[in-house]
């Protein structure tokens, strides 16, 4: 998805040094005209979770009858996309010839690394019948050997993503290695991101063989060393600190990180890359149309000036 305009979202330092907690990212909603924009990453204090740099929360929103999104194509370099859906249906086209619906449950691992251009739209059968979207949307960036490594689109469908069920805890693991299982998607560095579904009273402890860690809290409210925190936070944990989420009402978590990235990246729109000089390159590129196009799609989304 293309970098959307939305407020920064608000830091705050976790003040008791004992804290297993390293900071507090409260995304601010935008309206995008009936779709609702919150996103946590990147931050004033915090750039990435592990590889992971872009983090929006996508809705919930119910559109009028005969409406939907309509992302035109846009570019991208230096990073994977990952699109997982709550509730709702994407229709994803991009410069490979790839066209694919992507739907609740179901993983969309895009990776454009020395450039692809995609689109994402409502189907007309959705903006027939009343369409609406709650998802999430990351981005991750690429390891500093692979930013220019060719692009590529995997899907996965619910079924081949693993699930770990435990004493009111159902964990469904969509990119990377968690609890011992490990996910279909191809990925370029070590990290993990799950959706995980607690029952009220559930614990729900996180490895921390992964080196930086967080969770952002979909709906309902978590205790973490006896602090309370509500839905629509991320939770960026201390290295090494042994965590446990306990839910204080039936909650919903996006759990998240890996290993850290191969030093800062430079992020431009949609671009993300260890060099300034690359991300020039891409601007140059997109405006003179070196890009490859998105097949049936007549429209793009112009280079902000």
């Amino acid at each position: 998805m293309s970098w959307q305009p939305a407020i920064d979202p608000r830091c705050d330092q976790q003040p008791e040094e004992r804290s297993p907690i390293d900071t507090v990212i409260v995304p601010r909603a935008r309206d995008l005209g009936g779709f609702e924009v919150r996103r946590a990453l990147p931050s004033a204090r915090r750039q990435m979770v592990g590889p992971f740099i872009f983090f929006d929360q996508m809705g919930p929103a119910e559109f009028l009858l005969g409406q939907g999104i309509d992302v035109r194509p846009h570019p991208h370099i230096g990073l994977a996309t990952v699109t997982y859906l709550i509730d709702g249906e994407i229709i994803h086209r991009d410069s490979l010839g790839t066209l694919q619906a992507i739907r609740p449950g179901e993983v969309n691992w895009m990776t454009a690394g020395r450039g692809i251009a995609h689109s994402e739209r409502t189907a007309k059968e959705a903006r027939t019948a009343g369409a609406r979207l709650f998802g999430i949307q990351t981005w991750v960036a690429l390891p500093k050997h692979a930013e220019e490594t060719d692009p590529g689109f995997s899907h996965h469908e619910t079924a081949e993503l693993p699930t770990v069920e435990d004493r009111g805890t159902t964990v469904r693991l969509i990119v990377g290695s968690l609890y011992g299982r490990r996910a279909p998607v191809w990925t370029f560095s070590e990290m993990f991101y799950a959706d995980a579904a607690l029952e009220a009273g559930a614990r729900l402890p996180l490895d921390a063989s992964h080196e930086e860690r967080g969770i952002y809290i979909v709906s309902g409210t978590v205790e973490i060393a006896g602090d309370a925190f509500d839905a629509m936070q991320l939770l960026v944990f201390r290295p090494g600190d042994p965590i446990t989420v306990v839910a204080r009402s039936p909650c919903r978590l996006m759990l998240l990180g890996g290993e850290p990235m191969d030093g800062p990246r430079h992020i431009w729109w949609n671009f993300v890359s260890s060099s300034k000089d690359r991300v020039e390159q891409a601007k140059a590129d997109w405006k003179a149309g070196r890009f490859t196009p998105v097949p049936d799609e007549l429209e793009f989304i112009p280079l902000p000036e």
